[in-house]
């Protein structure tokens, strides 16, 4: 039976035995039967912090929604935001704690906040002299397929600060001695692994329940569309936000799905169908609008490419519709975040054509597929 790394957490106890436990989490950090790491660690362990990523520690944050400090009502502990004036945890949050623990289910994706939290940890327990522990989980996409581009660190941000393709194959705690030892960051790193987890398995082979690492990741299978469509976040185009389906939709008041589909087909696609579709995102770009749009549909998950698809929609979108643009920076003088988002301003400024582009995601997918390997814990 497959076990993630929490649910092995009675074969490593030495780890936390007479010492102060902080924790980062979210309602991702759970059991098969549902009992949550905060609850087995004050259980099992001093706990005296928890801190919390973007959305909250349970999950009740939309996104970019900044959080303040506060008392969780459960365990008494104080809750440290490392989504609002902070992004890394202080000196002062870490005097209160020998240990510090990452239990979050990750997607697979560069642009995911989380994964950049778990940096900024690793480097707060390295120069604060903690030791700094994950329970490892899956990655939901599986942990052989690499895809994307690298981003380059001109455009680095929250949504990209190292130069990872954007579906790059790891586990939490794969990436993080990624981390560890390619950028330098040298924390007293420990994992405790999963039990049972192949590198060809996605999420629903897993047969365990999803539970929303974000709002906008509903099922399992959204985040084969969030590689897809993330994307367009930065873009004026609805990327499903305040629909029931987030991400598996895109679309705009002026959006023509019959042109896009037609130009699909001739791309020949695999691994996935489109349809045309009509909805009105109930917040977010568009709100309260009706916006003709694309569904997409993933028929084959282990022949599908989403990055692959994700810039071919783009360059199609852009070219049917004049209407389409990308959206200014959020501050003077910051990166636009199709930039932020792609690692690049190849896309915004046409500097490849898609052709070109496509190339270049081969080549950088096998640079960095050959240097992942190094850091596999699961064959």
């Amino acid at each position: 039976m497959m076990k993630v790394g929490l649910e092995k957490i009675d074969e490593y106890l030495d780890l936390f035995e007479g010492k102060r436990v902080g924790l980062i989490t979210n309602p991702t950090g759970i059991t098969k039967d549902m009992v949550s790491t905060i609850d087995i660690l004050n259980e099992k362990t001093n706990l005296v912090a928890l801190f919390s990523p973007e959305h909250g520690v349970r999950g009740d944050l939309q996104a970019g929604i900044k959080l303040e400090d506060y008392a969780d009502p459960s365990t008494g502990c104080m809750v440290f935001s490392l989504y609002g004036e902070n992004r890394k945890p202080t000196k002062k949050m870490l005097d209160t704690l020998d240990v510090l623990c990452f239990d979050i289910q990750d997607v697979g994706a560069r642009f995911y906040t989380y994964i950049y939290t778990l940096a900024y940890a690793m480097m707060a327990a390295q120069e604060n002299n903690k030791t700094f522990v994950i329970f490892d989980r899956p990655n939901p996409v599986g942990g052989n397929e690499v895809e994307g581009n690298i981003l380059d660190i001109t455009y680095r941000s929250f949504v990209g600060y190292y130069p990872l393709v954007q579906r790059y194959g790891l586990t939490i705690g794969e990436l993080a001695l990624y981390y560890n030892t390619e950028y330098d960051i040298h924390c007293d790193l420990h994992i405790i692994p999963m039990e049972g987890w192949k590198r060809d398995m996605d999420y629903e082979a897993l047969k365990r329940p999803w539970v929303f690492p974000s709002p906008n990741i509903p099922y399992a299978i959204s985040t084969y569309s969030y590689l897809t469509t993330c994307y367009f976040e930065g873009t004026n185009m609805s990327e499903g936000r305040g629909t029931a389906k987030p991400f598996s939709m895109i679309g705009a008041p002026w959006f023509n799905a019959d042109k896009v589909i037609k130009a699909l087909q001739v791309k020949k696609i695999v691994g996935a169908q489109f349809r045309k579709v009509f909805f009105t995102p109930t917040f977010s770009k568009h709100q309260d609008v009706l916006c003709q749009g694309i569904e997409l549909i993933v028929t084959d998950k282990k022949a599908f490419r989403p990055v692959r698809t994700g810039m071919i929609l783009l360059y199609l979108i852009r070219e049917l519709h004049p209407e389409f643009d990308f959206l200014p920076p959020y501050h003077e003088g910051r990166n636009q975040m199709i930039d932020l988002l792609t690692g690049d301003n190849i896309v915004r400024t046409n500097r490849l054509s898609l052709d070109e582009l496509l190339i270049k995601i081969e080549k950088d997918s096998k640079t960095f597929k050959q240097k992942k390997v190094g850091y596999h814990l699961y064959e």
